[in-house]
């Protein structure tokens, strides 16, 4: 059997970071090819293009300073020549350039290849929820697994232990996968829930702005566990209406699920960018282009999508949507930094992501799953 050439598609933190796993992991198996494309978006660094700086110093020095990428790496800045001839696709982009990125990949596919989605978002398709392996499924016509877990970029590369979670609706596939990804230090729980693992990864980013804006406020640590912990309880809520297939309570206790939450709702950019919001009078925009150095925000993107995807059930209550009209009237009329502070303070106590089931029943309801599945298990 021909060794399975391996394609990046994405280099900015997170995806230099998995680069790193993947070009030593390749490296050292014989199911792998040895060579594995990065397609790199182009950009010039000092005169220089961010694909000649990757190839010739083995180092993505814009977004993963510091780090040395093994040699084996190739950065490829058109995506139709980075994808040429993988069998393996790794997706770690924004998930707002995912469709027209796809779009350009399509006809270069070879016929068998396989995706996963480390993409934490979602968007808003003509049903309603649409997820962003989805969109991949649909349009290169592949089978798609998922990663998520609690996994900071730089803390992944620095090779500090963490756990992290791979939805896998094919198992054969997730045990690939594993066998790519898997280290010492990055340590794999394959599971068949993939659409849950996926949600996770997405819902997350929007409790970390919430935590971000208790840190800002200066509510302290009491109020932001309790921010957190509604927000885990609206995360499983969400799930079980929108999710089509099956979703087990279990999941939820996996790295995708509350520890990804703890880990984004104290250390992540999300919650970094909306402290900053609640603390000054600048706009998300603003805060993006000064604080992430070319990263984008996940969780106010994926806000709005899912404020859209709750309208179109009319499932807002009429609490958080008197007050604003949704994400993007409340961005426009938070002028002064007071006003600012005085709405974030109001949306902060008393609305809530989801808003149709209370977070206490959605508790109960979960513990008594987790009771019956150990029941099960011990059976």
């Amino acid at each position: 059997m021909p060794a399975k050439k391996v394609c990046i598609v994405g280099s900015g933190n997170w995806g230099s970071a998995i680069a790193k796993i993947v070009g030593h992991n390749a490296k050292g198996s014989n199911r792998f090819d040895p060579i594995v494309n990065m397609w790199v978006f182009e950009e010039m660094i000092d005169g220089k293009k961010l694909t000649e700086i990757i190839n010739t110093e083995h180092e993505n020095v814009k977004y993963l300073p510091g780090h040395k990428l093994p040699k084996n790496v190739v950065a490829v800045p058109e995506i139709t020549e980075a994808v040429k001839g993988a069998s393996i696709l790794i997706f770690v982009i924004p998930h707002q350039f995912i469709g027209r990125l796809c779009d350009q990949m399509k006809p270069h596919i070879a016929q068998g290849t396989i995706g996963i989605s480390l993409i934490k978002g979602i968007d808003e398709g003509p049903e309603g929820l649409k997820l962003i392996s989805d969109i991949i499924r649909e349009k290169l016509e592949i089978e798609v697994s998922v990663l998520m877990g609690a996994n900071i970029a730089n803390e992944v590369a620095d090779e500090k232990f963490c756990e992290t979670t791979i939805g896998a609706k094919n198992e054969a596939n997730g045990h690939v996968f594993k066998e790519l990804l898997q280290t010492p230090n990055f340590r794999i729980t394959v599971v068949q829930e993939s659409d849950t693992v996926e949600l996770c990864g997405a819902l997350k980013n929007i409790v970390a702005v919430g935590a971000g804006f208790c840190d800002g406020l200066g509510f302290g640590d009491n109020t932001k566990a309790a921010v957190i912990r509604l927000g885990l309880m609206e995360m499983i809520a969400f799930t079980k209406l929108f999710c089509k297939g099956q979703v087990s309570s279990v999941t939820f206790l996996e790295s995708c699920g509350v520890a990804d939450l703890i880990t984004t709702c104290y250390g992540g950019r999300n919650r970094k960018v909306a402290e900053a919001f609640a603390k000054t009078s600048k706009s998300i925009e603003e805060l993006e282009a000064e604080m992430l150095n070319g990263q984008k925000l996940q969780g106010p993107q994926t806000s709005a999508e899912v404020f859209k995807i709750l309208k179109k059930r009319d499932m807002i209550s009429n609490g958080s949507h008197g007050r604003g009209g949704g994400p993007q009237r409340k961005r426009r009329t938070m002028n002064g930094h007071l006003e600012r502070r005085e709405q974030l303070k109001r949306l902060s106590l008393d609305s809530s992501l989801v808003g149709y089931m209370d977070a206490n029943k959605c508790i109960e309801e979960l513990l008594k799953q987790l009771e019956e599945e150990r029941r099960n298990v011990r059976r």
